[in-house]
């Protein structure tokens, strides 16, 4: 069976090298064309190292782009991290179809955030599903599901990188293989128990110090490593990135900080205390939590609003 791979960075060139390993034939790759030479995506360069097939993902939007992507001749499409909205004609130009990896436990958190918005709304799991495409938001019936807890400390990036990325390229080969022997499943989704999140950005990552400390602490960790929880400090932005959320409690008002020392500071919430590791002042890079609160004169007493 030739399939079609549609991808980009390390995940899309992961399950490039996998479906090689596994024997599996690929007809072809779409990935971001490069801007720059000096530096192209992960899954473009192993395509080329790999001598297969090239399309920029952007040009599978235009007739042109669709006549070659059909001249490749995939028996199966795989999507695999695709962040680009294809036409429809895409997914039924292979005769057996397209099927995508989406990293969460569909019908919950739709959307291009999904991994954000399971932590930031406090699930204790999630996982991943590879479903059938269709006109809808991740709509289609699924493949393929599989889980993993959401550990209480997980930011988006463990989450995805320790769990979700492995878990992601064993499904993408389990289900090239379910559909070459003829039994994959289509399973349809049950709409009643769908959710649909925006983009995780800008307006959903502030501190609001009043709330709840879980909340606070779950924000954080949804929003790094982006786009990054942010309060302010004197006029102008301060993300929060690494953290411990304590068990501990504290006279005062939420958001006082109660110590700077070492490598970072800590500050009083509503129901615990927030020890901050790592942050990244506006218009600078990401930097330990204890260097910047000194280079900036933050003091214990000082309180985030």
């Amino acid at each position: 069976m030739r399939v079609a791979l549609i991808g980009q960075a390390a995940f899309g060139e992961a399950a490039l090298r996998r479906l090689q390993a596994d024997g599996v034939e690929i007809a072809g790759v779409s990935a971001p064309a490069p801007r720059d030479p000096a530096r192209p995506d992960a899954l473009w360069n192993a395509a080329e190292v790999a001598g297969v097939p090239r399309l920029g993902t952007a040009s599978l939007k235009s007739p042109d782009g669709l006549e070659k992507w059909a001249e490749l001749a995939g028996d199966l499409c795989v999507m695999a991290f695709v962040t680009e909205i294809l036409p429809d004609a895409v997914f039924g130009l292979p005769r057996h179809g397209t099927v995508q990896y989406h990293p969460s436990l569909l019908p919950l958190h739709r959307g291009s955030s999904a991994i954000n918005w399971a932590i930031i709304n406090g699930d204790a799991e999630t996982g991943l599903t590879m479903f059938w495409p269709d006109k809808g938001i991740d709509t289609g019936p699924f493949l393929l599901q599989k889980r993993c807890l959401i550990g209480p400390d997980d930011t988006v990036g463990s989450l995805y990188f320790d769990k979700l990325f492995a878990m992601g390229i064993d499904a993408v080969a389990e289900s090239v293989a379910l559909v070459g022997a003829g039994s994959a499943p289509r399973d349809a989704q049950d709409h009643a128990f769908a959710t649909y999140e925006p983009p995780c950005g800008e307006p959903h990552g502030e501190i609001r110090w009043h709330e709840p400390a879980p909340q606070i602490y779950a924000r954080i960790r949804g929003c790094n490593p982006q786009p990054g929880a942010w309060t302010t400090f004197g006029d102008r932005k301060l993300r929060l990135f690494d953290s411990r959320l304590t068990g501990e409690n504290a006279a005062g008002m939420p958001g006082r900080v109660l110590a700077v020392a070492g490598d970072g500071f800590t500050v009083r919430l509503n129901g615990g205390v927030l020890r901050v590791l790592r942050v990244q002042p506006e218009g600078g890079k990401k930097t330990g939590a204890g260097e910047w609160a000194a280079a900036a004169g933050l003091k214990e007493g000082f309180r985030f609003r």
